[in-house]
């Protein structure tokens, strides 16, 4: 913490501030998602949200000079990193193309030409995208103006992180997130903890694991990597444990799936709990067809489990009560499982049939286990797959909608799930769209708007013709970002409402706007006084937020006051108060709750209730609001995705992508990764030490990456350095959003389009690149 806050120039105010963090009279860290408590930690951030912290309120300023100092051109050469490092953004600036620089302009000249271009636009060629830290104050008022405008193309980030759940969960049990709360960690007696790194992107629920662990909670860990944070931990706010270095073994069992390999890990649990329950039936040890296609037994470790369950009590393996009130669809599942093959759960998981039936062997033991999981099941071609899997597992023994027994989503941007809730989505059947229209006199557009992956695909058709961003860094955390930034200087006209200074800022339309607004730890100040804000959190619990810190600069507008004045500047119908609004912003919170009376019941008086109030998730309740009304078993088609190469698998290795310890999201705070041993660079690529001998490289060696599936088109990336490293084989790892130019566009999700950034099929070679250092 100290260095962050010495770099960002915030000695004295940092600390102070830092104090505040996810309290429940101060504000809500820009970082993850994570809950905060009703009962909280002296101090209650991680080392991430420090950084994202005095990342926003550093003293280092973006201001007019700086920009009359650089071309756009000259800046699109400088690393991420640095562009950021300039500081906040403090005025209002216009892309000149006579000096191709930003220049300042005035408030009220910036909304009058976006609004005059906006018009002239058919509005299904105008996207509106969401990064996931805007409140849900703002997001409420953005997605109004987007649909009275006539358009539903509201993609956020949600479509590049868990739309796989959105669409997934909905499908098993009728829940759009996940079910689980914080108390969830003191009831359950096992965590099933899935493809989800907390030490990096959710360091503050190492509390609850640490906590958990020390009630003798058994920790189960598939994950890809081994990571530091999953494996122990130091609290540093024990004073004891740091000075003797005492630590807490965080999983008990750890096992290293390949990439891809989920639903054949999670499958191979599931045959295990499913035969040995079968066992329990007097059906015997089962026989499974071998690879020459004849019967043979299970294995030693499978007959040991299925006489043990049978040892223990009378009871069946399996919740059958629960099966057969809550659930459709176990029979076809349950046949499924038991027909996989050992063989092929092995070969596709990377891990050994005894590995998967001792995690069954703790499930199976444990009456209520919690299952977490996070992008390392969505990002994937099958994500929405993974999900129907963990989903699977959670209802074979009824471990959900019970103390300690749920699923946990994690998400990762701090309101990114909220705002989903008041509106912003592509999908105009999950809003109340005749809600809408009768409050605010318009009538909503009915047709299906565009995803993060639609929009990349219109701009480069041109079928889209405007970009107007609340936050983020669009054009660094789509897939193919190469061909990307080709095809986004053919739009007319993009808008980016921002703190600080980012690449997709550089790369932009005919017409660009800079926007600059208040950061959520500032002081809000309106004609009624200071404004507080809200979101939601991974748990699906709403908590308010006040800034706290003088603003960056006296020309900075508000998030909702810019909506406000892009809004009037630009609509020619609908009747909404978007001054008042602006005032006070708890009459954006009564317009919330009448819009939805169930999801935000006294959304003002519950607003700073320790701990937050919850949002109504049927499922925790075992209701399900499905089709059928029921948990619904969905069986998997295959164990893995099929890929088309271009030749021999051979030398073909599954690349997934990762964050280092000193990032979020596209956010780089810095060169260091201290959890892995990297440091002073970000092109590396992590791979395990026989691959590196079997493909004749050396570690240290510097090498390209070329994307192996058959396009039509040369992805490659290059001069990053090879880092031995404990990941399976046949598996790669590189940052993200470094490696994001080897993913096609197409490479994603069917139904989610969530793009498969955990895993897509590589090879390397050696380079004549220097690496960046």
């Amino acid at each position: 913490m100290t260095e962050i806050v010495l770099r960002e120039h915030i000695p004295f105010s940092g600390p102070s501030l830092l104090r505040h963090q996810n309290k429940p009279e101060g504000y809500m860290c820009v970082s993850c998602a994570w809950a905060k408590p009703a009962k909280t930690h002296p101090l209650e951030f991680c080392e991430n949200g420090a950084k994202a912290t005095a990342w926003e309120v550093t003293s280092k300023r973006a201001d007019e000079r700086f920009f009359a100092s650089h071309t756009l051109s000259a800046l699109e050469k400088w690393l991420d990193h640095d562009l950021e490092e300039q500081g906040r953004l403090t005025r209002p600036m216009r892309w000149d193309f006579a000096s191709d620089k930003y220049v300042p302009v005035s408030w009220d000249t910036a909304f009058e030409e976006i609004g005059r271009e906006l018009k002239q636009i058919a509005p299904e060629m105008v996207d509106f995208y969401t990064s996931g830290r805007a409140s849900l104050e703002t997001s409420y008022m953005y997605q109004l103006f987007a649909r009275i405008f006539g358009s539903n193309n509201l993609p956020d980030s949600s479509n590049m992180c868990h739309e796989s759940t959105s669409v997934g969960l909905p499908e098993s049990i009728g829940a759009t997130v996940g079910t689980a709360v914080l108390s969830d960690f003191q009831n359950c007696d096992c965590i099933f903890y899935i493809a989800q790194n907390v030490g990096t992107s959710s360091p503050r629920m190492l509390h609850d694991l640490q906590d958990a662990v020390h009630r003798g909670v058994k920790i189960v860990t598939f994950n890809l990597l081994r990571e530091p944070g999953l494996e122990r931990f130091i609290n540093p706010q024990a004073p004891s444990e740091m000075i003797s270095g005492s630590e807490t073994p965080i999983s008990s069992e750890y096992y290293q799936v390949r990439n891809g390999g989920d639903i054949a890990a999670l499958f191979g649990v599931c045959k295990a709990l499913i035969e040995a329950d079968d066992g329990k039936q007097g059906l015997g040890v089962s026989t499974v067809a071998g690879s020459d296609g004849e019967p043979r037994s299970e294995s030693a470790a499978a007959v040991a489990f299925a006489a043990a369950m049978a040892a223990a009590d009378k009871k069946h393996v399996l919740d059958h009560d629960f099966i057969k009130e809550h659930t459709a669809g176990f029979e076809e599942f349950a046949a499924a499982a038991r027909a996989h093959t050992w063989e092929n759960l092995e070969r596709f998981s990377g891990l050994t049939r005894e590995e998967m039936i001792a995690a069954a062997r703790t499930y199976a033991a444990s009456d209520a286990v919690l299952i977490i999981y996070g992008m390392g099941l969505t990002q994937h071609v099958m994500g929405v797959q993974n999900i129907h899997m963990v989903a699977n597992l959670a209802l074979l023994r009824g471990n959900i909608g019970k103390p300690g027994a749920n699923i946990c989503a994690v998400r990762g941007h701090s309101n990114v799930q909220g705002q989903r809730t008041v509106g912003i989505t592509e999908k105009p059947d999950l809003v109340p769209l005749d809600k809408l229209a009768e409050l605010y006199r318009f009538d909503p557009p009915r047709w299906e708007g565009r995803s993060t992956v639609d929009v990349c695909e219109a701009v480069r058709s041109g079928k889209s013709r405007a970009f107007v961003s609340l936050g983020g860094n669009f054009i660094r955390a789509v897939p193919d970002t190469d061909i990307m930034e080709v095809a986004w200087r053919k739009l007319r006209l993009t808008v980016q409402i921002a703190t600080k200074l980012n690449r997709s800022h550089l790369i932009h339309g005919e017409i660009a706007y800079l926007l600059p607004c208040l950061g959520r730890l500032e002081v809000d100040q309106q004609d009624t006084g200071p404004q507080a804000v809200s979101m939601e959190s991974s748990v699906a619990y709403f908590h308010g937020s006040r800034g706290r810190v003088k603003p960056a600069s006296p020309h900075l507008l508000s998030e909702p006051a810019i909506i406000a004045g892009l809004a009037k500047a630009t609509l020619t119908r609908g009747d909404v108060p978007w001054d008042q609004w602006v005032a006070d912003y708890s009459l954006i919170r009564d317009a919330i709750e009448t819009t939805y009376p169930e999801t935000f019941k006294k959304f003002n008086e519950r607003l700073f209730k320790p701990g937050g109030f919850p949002r109504p998730v049927p499922a925790r309740e075992r209701k399900w609001v499905t089709a059928n009304r029921k948990a619904n078993f969905i069986t998997p088609p295959r164990l893995f995705p099929e890929f088309e190469t271009t030749s021999a698998d051979a030398d073909v290795l599954n690349l997934a992508t990762l964050r280092s310890n000193d990032q979020f999201n596209t956010t780089i705070y810095g060169y260091s990764d201290r959890f892995r041993g990297v440091d002073g660079t970000r092109q590396v690529i992590f791979v395990n030490g026989k691959d590196i001998e079997r493909l004749g490289f050396e570690p240290g060696e510097i090498v390209d990456v070329t994307t192996a599936i058959d396009s039509g088109t040369v992805r490659k990336v290059q001069g990053f350095r090879i880092v031995e490293y404990n990941i399976p084989q046949g598996c790669c790892a590189s940052y993200y959003p470094e490696s994001n130019p080897l993913f096609p566009l197409s490479h994603h999700d069917p139904k989610a389009k969530t793009p498969s950034y955990k895993l897509l099929p590589v090879r390397l070679s050696r380079s004549n690149i220097v690496p960046v250092e």
